[in-house]
């Protein structure tokens, strides 16, 4: 019954999801996923990346990080494997339309995070599709938001934080013969030390493993493809084709393709999830859509860029056949693949890196428990703290038992998590395409860095403390404003 529903649920109904905010939101919004993607790289050499206020609040440039370490995870190395084995290399194009579509899907969701923040007592922000579903649909819609919580806890809390313990002790057993015991004790202390400092320190800690893990992986990635690069354009091909079946290749034909794709794909981005806007609310911005392109930015990076890479590694090596297969899977088939571009020692550095995005994947995953707890308990500081020994014992337990059972379980409740964002997001839309307008008026007005004006959105119940403009900004804005009327007479 499990397998059955979770087939209904994927196969079907958030196809049609994805599909219907995704391609919706990318005509409604004229294409803004491409429109501002140079922008999105710009924004990093603006000064806003690092930009804090008085308050200490995090900046654009932590949040992307935190939420890059969410994205970049087991999805990228075992994921990207999975869907290659089950669904042919067609799979993998599949995920480049998911992870297109989920630029904007993403776009959207953190946008409205951003808008629909919260400002704590302390000078913080919360939010996340809790908050934008309760303030921005209204009372009526409260228990659409209690369910969203209570699946956030239970899939990213809970059932992602085992699987992420239980991925990283049996690489490092496969790798290192470490009995997964140690690992998981080690996994444990490391992740304790670092979750009861709170969100800042999972940042700064974020900002130092971040940068190091992608781009150590994007490296070994570019020597690989330096070592094949005239077989690069050929297995480029050859997932185009198979994707509708012009290859024969092992894998289910063109309904598994797409179906592995969709699935591996959001489950490496997450971009409809509404994962990623926890961590995009809690972000000092200027206006909500600097913080959207930013998250867009990083589902471009993790689907686009680290899982192809990855794709080409499997797909360059000999270690699996597009026209016979393979009988390895997961994890270890990206091993496989490696070691046999650059000697043995590639397993150990897929296990490594494998340890890394499931270490930033756990930290991630507990922020996203603490924030579904908070909607139901604001600032309870021993509720948090039970959370702490919760996630503690799970990385033990996690390590050392087999989770085969709860992945097809943390199969659902994404799904089921999935489905709620994207209702919600339909029906923000409207409120989403209406804050982007204010955005691209004041970039076509002359205004390089817009501001958000809360005043200007009272109908939509958002938190004017969240969104009070600095002194500076509001000068700059009164004065252009005044320039550009006295142009005019």
């Amino acid at each position: 019954m499990l397998e059955l529903f979770n087939d209904i649920l994927w196969g079907y109904v958030l196809i049609a999801m994805l599909i219907a905010v995704g391609i919706g939101f990318t005509a409604a919004s004229r294409f803004v996923q491409f429109r501002y993607f140079g922008r999105m790289f710009r924004i990093f050499g603006a000064g806003q990346m690092f930009r804090r206020d008085k308050h200490g609040h995090l900046s654009s440039f932590q949040a992307l990080l935190l939420s890059v370490a969410g994205r970049v995870g087991g999805g990228n190395i075992a994921g990207v494997a999975v869907a290659i084995t089950l669904g042919g290399p067609g799979a993998i194009f599949w995920m480049w339309v998911v992870g297109l579509m989920g630029m904007a899907t993403s776009f959207l969701e953190c946008t409205l995070s951003q808008a629909y923040k919260r400002a704590e007592p302390d000078g913080t922000y919360r939010g996340g599709p809790a908050y934008y579903i309760s303030r921005g649909l209204g009372q009526k819609w409260n228990w659409l938001a209690v369910v969203y919580s209570i699946l956030l806890l239970v899939t990213f809390g809970f059932g992602f934080t085992a699987l992420q313990s239980y991925s990283v002790a049996t690489s490092f057993e496969d790798a290192f013969d470490i009995p997964v015991f140690y690992t998981g004790i080690a996994l444990a202390i490391i992740v304790g030390a670092i979750i009861f400092g709170g969100v800042k320190r999972i940042a700064r800690t974020a900002e130092v493993l971040v940068p190091v893990m992608a781009f150590g992986y994007l490296a070994i990635a570019v020597v690989v493809l330096a070592m094949n690069i005239e077989q690069v354009p050929t297995m480029l091909a050859l997932i185009v084709k198979s994707a509708f079946g012009l290859e024969p290749a092992v894998g289910g034909g063109i309904g598994a393709a797409i179906l592995m794709g969709v699935k591996r794909g959001l489950f490496s981005n997450e971009a409809g999830l509404g994962s990623a806007p926890n961590v995009a609310a809690v972000a000092y911005v200027p206006h909500p859509v600097n913080q959207g392109g930013v998250q867009a930015l990083s589902v471009f990076i993790d689907t686009l860029v680290l899982c192809t890479c990855t794709a080409l590694i499997i797909l360059l090596g000999t270690a699996y056949d597009p026209a016979q297969g393979t009988d390895i899977g997961g994890v270890a088939l990206t091993q496989a693949s490696l070691a046999t571009h650059i000697g043995e020692w590639g397993r150990e550095f897929v296990s490594v890196a494998l340890m890394l995005f499931g270490f930033s994947t756990i930290l991630y995953n507990y922020y996203l428990g603490e924030n579904s707890l908070n909607f139901f308990s604001e600032g309870n500081h021993m509720l948090f703290n039970a959370f702490r020994i919760a996630v503690i014992v799970l990385c033990g337990w996690g390590a050392t038992t087999d989770l085969s059972t709860v992945f097809g379980f943390a199969d659902v409740t994404m799904g089921l998590l999935a489905l709620a964002n994207l209702l919600a997001l339909i029906m923000l839309m409207g409120p989403g395409l209406r804050i982007l307008r204010d955005f691209d008026d004041q970039v076509e007005a002359g205004i390089q860095r817009p501001v958000f004006d809360a005043a200007n959105f009272a109908d939509l119940n958002i938190d004017a403390t969240a969104w009070k403009i600095e002194p500076e900004d509001r000068q700059r804005i009164d004065r252009f404003v005044a320039e550009s009327v006295a142009t005019t007479r």
